[in-house]
């Protein structure tokens, strides 16, 4: 998956969230409508300071930490030690030492691959979650003040 793809779907499931996050909140008591915009306000600002999430202000995604690779997007290394684990295989079975060791390079050359990218979706993925627990405080932050004011939160 590439680094485009990645973010698309982080952002399309912060988006799911957020609308899944919406909160309706009615006067219970019979609150005017420039009361419950004032506690609702005021509930804002205490769920921010409660759960250090401003929705309006989202943190700004952190480029994940990119292992160390080579031209080819490999870990370094990973080419030679490949290689040498190929000639020695080639030459035990069919006695071509250098045609293991280009098939191991080859071959370790695409696990490195492979695992950098699983990597680096793993670190977005946890990135999300963390973002979405976030919001997730928030909200019910919100709903307990709000709820203390007298109003019923769905």
């Amino acid at each position: 998956m590439t680094q485009r793809n990645l973010c698309c779907l982080a952002l399309s499931a912060m988006l799911i969230s957020s609308a899944g996050a919406q909160q309706f909140v009615y006067p219970a008591k019979g609150q005017s409508p420039e009361q419950q915009k004032s506690d609702e306000a005021a509930c804002y600002s205490w769920a921010v300071n409660q759960s250090g999430f401003d929705p309006a202000k989202p943190p700004p995604q952190a480029p994940a930490a990119k292992p160390p690779t080579t031209a080819t997007g490999t870990t370094p290394g990973a080419g030679a030690r490949g290689a040498a684990r190929g000639a020695i295989v080639g030459e035990a079975v069919g006695g071509n030492a250098s045609a293991g060791a280009a098939a191991g390079a080859a071959a370790a050359r695409g696990q490195s691959r492979r695992q950098n990218a699983a990597a680096a979706s793993s670190a977005s993925q946890q990135q999300a979650a963390a973002s979405q627990q976030k919001q997730a405080a928030f909200g019910k932050a919100r709903a307990a003040c709000l709820e203390g004011r007298g109003y019923t939160v769905k």
